[in-house]
C-alpha cells in the first residue's frame, strides 16, 4: 500500500498556509505556533529546527515529543469528514490539525480551541 501523498509533504510546505489563513481572519502566526505546540508538544525551538529541516508530515507526527491527551475532544468536519471518525492515526492527527486551524480563522477564543475546561 503506497503512503498518503500529504504523508511525505514536507511540513515547512504547508505551514505557511496554515499562518496565511489565520492572518487573513485577522489571528497571528504565534496563535498558530501555540496550537501547534499544544498539539504535539513541541517547544517553539524544536518547532522553528523542523520548519528548517524541511521534516516530512509522517516524521513531525512520529516524533512529537507529547502528543496532547485532550486532542481526541476535537470533533468536527474537516474536507467533508468526521476528524473524530477517521480510522488512520496519522491521518486523524493531520485532521486534528487542520481543524485547530479553522477553528483560529474562524475566530474561536484559543482556550476554546485548545479545549480548556471550563470551571
Amino acid at each position: 500500500m503506497t503512503k498518503h501523498k500529504i504523508y511525505t509533504m514536507r511540513f515547512a510546505s504547508v505551514y505557511p498556509h496554515y499562518v496565511n489563513k489565520a492572518e487573513k481572519k485577522g489571528r497571528t502566526k504565534a496563535e498558530v505556533d501555540e496550537i501547534i505546540r499544544w498539539l504535539t508538544g513541541y517547544s517553539q525551538e524544536a518547532l522553528e529546527a523542523i520548519l528548517e529541516d524541511q521534516t516530512d508530515f509522517e516524521t513531525f507526527f512520529d516524533q512529537a515529543p507529547e502528543l496532547n491527551p485532550s486532542r481526541n475532544l476535537i470533533k468536527g468536519v474537516v474536507c467533508g469528514i468526521r476528524v473524530e471518525e477517521i480510522e488512520e492515526p496519522l491521518m486523524q492527527e493531520i485532521r486534528y490539525l487542520d481543524k485547530l486551524i479553522d477553528e483560529l480563522a474562524k475566530g474561536k477564543v484559543m482556550e476554546k480551541i485548545l479545549r480548556v475546561p471550563s470551571n
